[in-house]
């Protein structure tokens, strides 16, 4: 990872790596500052494969933070800053993070949960503070020379977290192998260059912001980041910066089309768009390729996978004669293996419905501290369970079909539905609880919960939407909730959701947003 910017920062050093907010960083300068950074972790006491924690929107310090935590092999821990104050903090404690950098909208949060944080020993606060450390200032007060630690294939890079059966979430870590195999070879399939402008709007915290970041950087070109998804914004930028590559999940795509001005602006710089996270409607993405007029390729991947695993090139857009390949998600990369296996691990024929597996050098390490999670999803010879379930046609192309875990994506956002029973259940009114995914036009799919009160009790839906408010972050809380006398079970307790989830997927190929 170091090397990215270690290589362009010294062979490419005035080329401009960073256009963010109207300011442009070179790759020297942000060589210099990722030096700095990793000088300053040094000496508060961060060492190899130590985590370093990162609450804040998409910006430079990011970067710097991340280039500047792998010149001492140490690892960046990538915090979604959606969540409550209380989940950030188990996020921090869980990595055993010794340093945390927090952007100016999350010093509430921060306030909130400082006390609670075990292991910690610097925090940077990024502006001004009365009380904490501002992190510019102590990054400039650091020697710009690169400390040069190495770093092995299998060390740790990142950590990203994603939900986890008992509905915790769990640190993906992402080595620097990983990486590498995907890095080196992506960019002929998503045309990249030393020469490409890179539209960077999606969260660094998912590996659809970082990744897509990282394969731009790898490739030396200029990366237009976005401090947020601002759809008016995304407009003016693809014309003024001339973009040429963009990652946008459908939701974003979707808006992009009803911002005023989308009819008028300027794409032809765009030659590329990937999308992923969630599946598209065919009558937003037919629109989308009218609208940009340039190539549009479908991935589909996991944080687990260090992303994109599976592609469905431009060519298979083609909605007159092969219409049926919209609602594929295409066929893996060359250097990715696939199966589909039924429940007692056996291969399935060409279109029988069975769990993805998948196994590449883009398969994560494990779980961190999570052994038995880790050997629930990674066999012994290194095939990666994915949870979804698909078919393989006879032409080699994957059909995604449901969830084998009961994974809610609304928006490209992965909810588990049991950290979300698990807080409703807090209310003392609430008897018992199943949340559930369902279809949404514009998310793809969203959060109900199906509940069942106690005795004598009155809630109202929008009590127990603004209860789960106080605990989650706002994009895991349920949007509407169904009441009932009683949750539908087997014999030994387990919730029946597919039976409380068929009304509302009726009718539809894909159970899945």
């Amino acid at each position: 990872m170091a090397d990215i910017i270690r290589a362009h920062g010294v062979e490419r050093g005035t080329a401009p790596a960073i256009d963010f907010e109207g300011d442009t960083i070179s790759f020297g300068e942000l060589h210099r500052r990722s030096s700095q950074v990793a000088r300053g972790l040094e000496a508060a006491g961060v060492g190899a494969q130590d985590h370093v924690a990162f609450i804040d929107k998409n910006g430079p310090a990011y970067f710097e933070v991340l280039f500047g935590a792998a010149k001492i092999n140490a690892v960046t821990v990538g915090v979604n800053w959606r969540l409550a104050p209380a989940e950030m903090a188990y996020i921090v404690n869980d990595a055993r993070a010794k340093a945390v950098v927090v952007g100016p909208e999350f010093v509430p949060h921060l306030e909130k949960i400082e006390a609670d944080l075990e292991t910690v020993v610097v925090i940077l606060v990024l502006g001004d503070h009365p009380r904490y450390t501002r992190y510019e200032t102590w990054r400039e007060a650091q020697p710009d020379r690169d400390p040069g630690a190495a770093s092995a294939p299998d060390d740790v890079a990142l950590q990203l977290y994603t939900s986890g059966t008992t509905g915790l979430p769990k640190g993906a870590m992402i080595t620097n192998e990983n990486f590498f195999g995907l890095l080196d070879r992506i960019g002929g399939p998503w045309r990249f260059g030393s020469d490409s402008v890179n539209l960077c709007a999606m969260p660094m915290f998912h590996i659809a912001g970082s990744g897509w970041s990282l394969v731009g950087m790898f490739h030396g070109c200029l990366s237009v980041v976005m401090r947020d998804v601002d759809p008016a914004r995304i407009l003016e930028l693809i014309a003024s910066r001339r973009v040429t590559n963009a990652l946008l999940v459908p939701a974003v795509i979707q808006f992009l089309l009803a911002t005023p001005g989308v009819e008028e602006t300027d794409y032809s710089s765009l030659h590329t768009v990937v999308y992923g996270a969630s599946p598209i409607t065919d009558t937003v993405l037919a629109q989308a390729m009218r609208t940009f007029g340039c190539d549009f390729i479908q991935v589909y991947g996991l944080t687990e996978t260090t992303g994109a695993i599976v592609q469905l090139e431009a060519w298979d857009h083609d909605q007159e004669t092969r219409p049926h390949l919209l609602r594929s998600c295409g066929k893996p990369y060359p250097w990715v293996e696939l199966r589909v296996v039924d429940p007692e691990g056996r291969d399935c024929e060409p279109g029988v419905v069975g769990e993805l597996w998948v196994r590449s050098r883009q398969n994560m390490k494990g779980y961190w501290n999570q052994a038995a999670e880790t050997a629930k999803t990674i066999t012994p010879d290194g095939w990666l369970r994915t949870g979804d379930a698909g078919y393989v046609d006879s032409d080699g192309y994957v059909f995604l079909h449901d969830r084998v875990k009961d994974m809610i994506v609304s928006g490209g956002e992965n909810i588990y539905p049991a950290e979300v029973e698990n807080a409703l259940m807090r209310h003392p009114e609430i008897a018992d609880v199943a949340v559930i995914g369902v279809p949404d036009e514009r998310w793809g799919e969203t959060v109900k919960a199906v509940v069942v009160l106690g005795p004598e009790s009155a809630l109202s839906e929008t009590e127990i939407i603004a209860f789960a408010r106080e605990h989650l972050g706002r994009f895991k809380c349920p949007t509407s909730i169904d009441f009932a006398a009683t949750l539908p079970r087997n014999p030994s307790g387990k919730l029946l959701k597919r039976e409380l989830r068929e009304p509302y997927w009726a009718g539809r190929e894909r159970l899945i947003g």
